[in-house]
């Protein structure tokens, strides 16, 4: 049992050494939706873009998730916003 615990030991040393020398063990790349993309240009929390947008936050995150896709006139105006976040900004 006591070279199970020196083995511990000497493995979280190693690893606590490697994060102070900024080396991960590995990353995670998280990709965004289109929706939260746009999101993120206007600049906005999703309860106030939803709001700008007519829908409900909870709307918003069936899109930002991909569990819904946004249709009709939300679609277009999500184009607008991807183009031109400037337009939404100051609509708010």
């Amino acid at each position: 049992m006591d070279k199970e615990l020196e083995q511990f030991q000497s493995d979280l040393l190693a690893s606590v050494k490697a994060m102070k020398a900024g080396k991960a063990a590995r990353s995670t790349q998280v990709e965004l939706s289109p929706v939260a993309e746009v999101r993120a240009k206007v600049g906005l929390p999703q309860a106030e873009f939803a709001a700008l947008l007519g829908v409900s936050a909870r709307t918003l995150q069936d899109w930002e998730q991909g569990r819904r896709n946004p249709s009709g006139a939300a679609r277009t105006l999500l184009l607008v916003a991807g183009q031109h976040p400037e337009v939404l900004r100051e609509l708010r």
